[in-house]
């Protein structure tokens, strides 16, 4: 780096310990700023470029070079080694439908040996030349076939084998993915074709022969007047059956044996990476301007991304206001927007009561944390995501004491004598390896040295919850007739969640029980799940959305509701609008998912929604600002102080973690219309009229409580409330109809953006 820029690096830091001050040091929101390097001329930057699209890692000469990673505003992803500015060497490139690449490039274009893995499953390993299956590669495909061989532009061509799921295979010529020259084709039954083909069809010399050893030879065609041929019967001892197959019609091998002899084409791309373009005109701007940015804390001690003109760019504060440059706070208005007088957001404050000692569970969290550093920590060989069906019998536990001396596996510890139990460790580990979560990441988490903290008070089923310091990990406890539940739908569970990626189901990354001391020997059993909410985006709204109306609303003034207060079905007066794209993939996952808990006999689950309004102030006047049904004016903005805002960019919607930038329920951009309620008959709407004012969201959405079986208790309920009440209204109904009166109530409330 030049001395002029460190200089300058230089003074932007002292300005900023200036204005933060020694007396608010504990609480402020800036780290010392460093400059990653790796020689004289190349930096790491943190650039949100001006079109919205971001870049983070290694910067030369205007350019990206060396290993970095780009988020394009659609969701598409690519993270790897760069040259000048284009994409070069090793890489990953993603897709919003959950598509991947993984291999080298060459100037943007998946070019040399790579892996492609499309969203619905199917798989091609081998070489590509401009983004396009070239060379030797295999196919595997969704419905089970298999090919093996050489491709040219795309498809299949030159020598290959085709196996299909029902064991009939090909192997021999292909030219544009059809068989074309010589070949032979095997039934399952035995049968086979050898000899010419033409686009998929024998044509010229050939021969087919019987499992029992007869054969026709002859010339082949489609038309049936070109067709000529042989029949010789099997050599045998002259009996009835030599003659089996005389009577055969040779133009049955194209109306009949070929019919299940398809060969699948190749998921689409629906767009390649070299098709999208890079904002190199951002990347030169925002070097001239010798901007960089660089990741520093909030007051919560959470990374948070710094703009590139210096400014902090997300929430940071009690009040909600926004830190500016010279140390000042402005709030975040968009003087373009239109104001919402009807909507009064607060500002979000920081969930639960943190355990420290002398709080009632401090042990049981003490205890809880020793547990997960043995389980998570213990030596353990690879895990295969293979499993045995072993794996997943109830019986599957393990025991360990917790003495406070220590023993030969545990190490010494100041509580009490406990024992700890794992239930289907084998499992739980393999489902944190398919959800992608680092052993080490997930125990300092969990198991660090900050505190958890203990949610205000227990859910309705009489549950307590805790979150990790981080909010990455939610910890439930639960009753024995839940973890009987869960043990009975865990291989379900597990088959379904490695089936779809993008499944809307609760994450689960490990059933526990602590067994404490006493004459009580009470056993306290807890699950430990993903936090659907955490992000950098402040989450103002929360709904638990089940379908149902007995008891769904919370009576609480728009005064008295606080961001997170959870409202239900009753309160809602929004519909979300998705585009095109996401609805369509919302709507197969939801039909997936409530499939899949129908099969399982689970009810009483519900869509966990969390929205955060784009480009407001929380403060007690605040509001949201509101769409015309337009995208959010770019320009100039200024603050109330009059301090610089980035041109075309919502600093405020920058996530912490880039390879989440956009998921099937996670910080999904959208669009939520005001929705009025009015009652019919004294009987509330369950789904309100739209008003037409629209706001701009980033929506979270998630399906919990899927430990719920419809159990005898649960029949009882139904029974008794029907007698009182419309037996549609409340929640307590059989599975089929739970996830049918869901289903319908969901489709009404999340709807496609046109």
């Amino acid at each position: 780096m030049n001395k002029e820029f460190s200089s300058i690096v230089k003074v932007w830091e002292a300005a900023v310990r200036k204005s933060a001050g020694p007396k608010k040091r504990a609480n402020s929101i800036f780290t010392p700023m460093s400059v990653a390097h790796v020689d004289d001329d190349v930096y790491h930057v943190e650039k949100i470029l001006s079109n919205g699209d971001f870049y983070t890692g290694q910067f030369l000469n205007n350019y990206p070079n060396g290993q970095g990673k780009y988020l394009w505003t659609d969701g598409c992803m690519y993270v790897g080694e760069w040259q000048k500015g284009n994409i070069i060497g090793k890489g990953r490139f993603s897709w919003p439908s959950g598509a991947t690449y993984e291999g080298d490039f060459k100037n943007g274009y998946m070019d040399g040996k790579g892996t492609y893995i499309g969203s619905c499953g199917d798989t091609y390993k081998g070489c590509w030349v401009s983004d396009m299956r070239n060379g030797e590669g295999t196919q595997s495909y969704q419905n089970g076939d298999f090919y093996d061989g050489e491709w040219r532009k795309g498809l299949q061509n030159g020598h290959g084998r085709y196996q299909w799921s029902n064991g009939n295979h090909y192997i021999g010529q292909w030219r544009n993915g059809l068989f074309n020259g010589n070949g032979t084709l095997m039934w399952n039954n035995g049968n086979s074709y050898d000899g010419c083909w033409e686009d998929g069809f024998p044509k010229g010399d050939g021969t087919f022969r019987w499992c029992d050893g007869s054969f026709y030879v002859g010339v082949w065609s489609k038309d049936s007047e070109e067709q000529s041929g042989t029949y010789h019967p099997c050599d045998g001892d002259g009996g009835d059956d030599d003659d089996a197959h005389c009577d055969w019609d040779p133009m049955e091998i194209f109306n009949v044996e070929l019919n299940d002899c398809v060969v699948c084409g190749c998921e689409k791309v629906s767009i390649f990476p070299s098709q999208k373009n890079l904002n190199m005109v951002g990347f030169e701007e925002g070097n001239n301007k010798q901007s960089i940015s660089k990741k520093g804390t909030d007051v919560n001690g959470r990374p948070k991304w710094m703009s590139g003109d210096e400014r902090v760019s997300n929430y940071s504060s009690e009040d909600g206001s926004y830190a500016s440059y010279d140390g000042s706070r402005s709030p975040q208005i968009d003087n373009f927007a239109p104001r919402a007088p009807k909507l009064r957001l607060k500002a979000p404050k920081r969930q639960g009561e943190t355990i420290s000692k002398g709080h009632k569970n401090y042990e049981l969290m003490l205890n809880l944390q020793l547990g997960i550093r043995h389980a998570v920590g213990r030596p353990a060989p690879s895990t295969s995501l293979d499993l045995k069906s072993s794996a997943f019998d109830p019986k599957e536990k393990v025991w360990t004491k917790f003495p406070p001396e220590g023993s030969k596996h545990t190490p010494p510890h100041p509580s009490c004598e406990f024992r700890w139990k794992d239930y289907c460790p084998v499992v739980f580990r393999a489902l944190r390896k398919l959800f992608k979560v680092d052993p080490a990441d997930y125990m300092l988490s969990l198991c660090g040295n900050d505190a958890l903290r203990e949610l205000s008070s227990p859910g309705k089923s009489g549950s307590f919850f805790y979150l990790t310091n981080d909010d990455r990990y939610m910890i439930k406890t639960m009753k024995k007739s839940e973890v009987k539940v869960f043990l009975r739908m865990l291989p379900g569970y597990y088959k379904h969640v490695r089936a779809f990626e993008n499944t809307l189901v609760t994450k689960f990354f490990g059933l526990h029980c602590v067994k404490l001391p006493g004459a009580s020997q009470k056993k306290v059993r807890f699950v430990i799940m993903g936090n659907l909410f955490c992000s950098q985006y402040a989450i103002h709204r929360r709904f638990d959305l089940k379908g149902s109306t007995f008891g769904r609303t919370t009576d609480k003034s728009e005064d008295e509701i606080e961001p997170t207060t959870t409202l239900k079905d009753l309160d809602l007066n929004y519909i979300f609008r998705l585009r095109k794209s996401w609805f369509q993939e919302f709507s197969r996952q939801v039909n997936r998912d409530c499939d899949f808990l129908e099969q399982e006999r689970i009810m009483d689950y519900s869509m966990l929604v969390g929205l955060h309004f784009r480009g407001i102030s929380c403060s007690e006047a605040g509001t949201p600002a509101r769409s015309s049904g337009a995208q959010t004016p770019t320009g100039n903005f200024n603050s109330d102080d009059g301090a610089p805002r980035l041109s075309g960019v919502d600093m405020d919607h920058i996530v912490v973690d880039p390879s989440r930038w956009i998921q099937l329920g996670i910080n999904m951009p959208a669009r939520a219309e005001s929705a009025t309620r009015r009652s019919v008959c004294d009987a509330p709407q369950l789904v309100g009229e739209p008003t037409g004012e629209i706001y701009e969201i980033i929506i979270f959405f998630g399906i919990i409580d899927i430990l719920q079986d419809y159990d005898i208790s649960k029949k009882l309920e139904h029974a008794y409330k029907a007698f009182q009440y419309d037996a549609t209204t409340i929640s307590a109904v059989d599975p089929r109809l739970y996830s049918r009166r869901f289903r319908e109530f969901i489709f009404r409330v999340f709807v496609e953006d046109t």
